[in-house]
């Protein structure tokens, strides 16, 4: 009787520890950009239980002495996910992972790097540290659990453990990673990624490729200035925040969106509309948007955001 209920005990722990825990992800491509580096291009939408949380761009580059991950996704399924197709190309070391900025769909896969070696070094901007630090992880992991019904559950905060500014650099393997933050863009936190060597500009979520996303924590105009500030950066191969790799025209096409809508909720404004009068108004003139994922969704928030965007810039 006695080892019946050890026996029970076991597989009663054994089941709560694997409730704990949601799916594994299934394995998306790495398809390589450049020489030496590779993103696995998530699919274009909000986080489900259909693609249990993964809708950013993870990347990684090979150098002569190890592996540098970028933004490693929204779980710790995630994050085992992009360790899985790093090891299909090499058995090298992840000597570093670089997060881009706060918001959890991009970082929160930190968890799998950090189970894998914790002397791991993780970079990000001391914005998005001391948004961790306040909260603001916890209240991501909290909602991608939600939204995806469970899939990304036994996922835990694992931020950045160093600080890196605009202008500051990290050499790997003969590699250089130079940081770019022009001020709030997309969020207060941002940080675009420069590798020389490899002509390739990570654009964070400062834009992306035909696709509308959030900028509740974000300013038009900052965003905005962001994007002509990276157009005078030397880079051919550009990596949005999501959507597909491309080249400058994404960021045009992105600074395009950003810059007509302000235009226009400008226009209205003064001419002493509401923001929800304004709406149908600004849908017409931007309608060359109108296809791109999230549009509908985000348009109202983007309007109210942008005249509150005006006012302050008013007054």
């Amino acid at each position: 009787m006695k080892r019946y209920w050890v026996l029970a005990a076991l597989l009663f722990c054994s089941g709560v520890i694997a409730a704990e825990r949601g799916p594994a992800l299934p394995d998306y491509p790495a398809e390589q950009v450049a020489p030496r580096t590779y993103v696995i291009h998530g699919p274009v939408g909000y986080p489900t239980a259909e693609n249990q949380g993964f809708m950013n761009n993870p990347a990684f580059v090979l150098t002569a002495v190890g592996v540098v991950v970028i933004d490693p996704g929204s779980s710790v399924q995630s994050g085992e996910m992009v360790l899985r197709q790093i090891r299909r190309l090499t058995d090298k070391k992840v000597l570093a992972v670089l997060n881009t900025h706060v918001h959890g769909d991009h970082w929160l896969g930190n968890q799998a790097f950090r189970e894998a070696d914790p002397a791991v070094a993780i970079y990000g901007h001391p914005n998005m540290i001391a948004g961790i630090a306040a909260g603001v992880g916890d209240s991501w992991v909290a909602n991608m659990e939600q939204l995806t019904a469970g899939a990304t559950r036994g996922t835990r905060v694992v931020g950045p453990n160093t600080a890196v500014q605009d202008g500051d650099q990290v050499e790997v393997g003969g590699i250089t990673f130079r940081f770019r933050h022009f001020g709030i863009a997309h969020s207060s936190s941002d940080l675009m990624i420069e590798v020389p060597q490899e002509d390739v500009l990570f654009l964070a979520d400062n834009a992306t490729n035909r696709r509308v996303i959030r900028m509740d924590d974000g300013k038009f105009s900052g965003n905005i200035a962001t994007l002509e500030a990276a157009m005078q950066l030397k880079a051919k191969v550009l990596v949005p925040g999501h959507g597909k790799t491309g080249d400058w025209t994404l960021v045009r096409e992105y600074r395009d969106y950003l810059a007509d809508l302000k235009a226009a909720v400008k226009k209205y404004y003064d001419e002493g509309l509401a923001d929800f009068e304004m709406k149908p108004r600004v849908a017409a003139d931007l309608a060359r948007f109108a296809d791109w994922p999230g549009f509908d969704d985000e348009l109202g928030k983007h309007i109210s955001l942008a005249l509150l965007e005006i006012e302050e810039e008013l007054f």
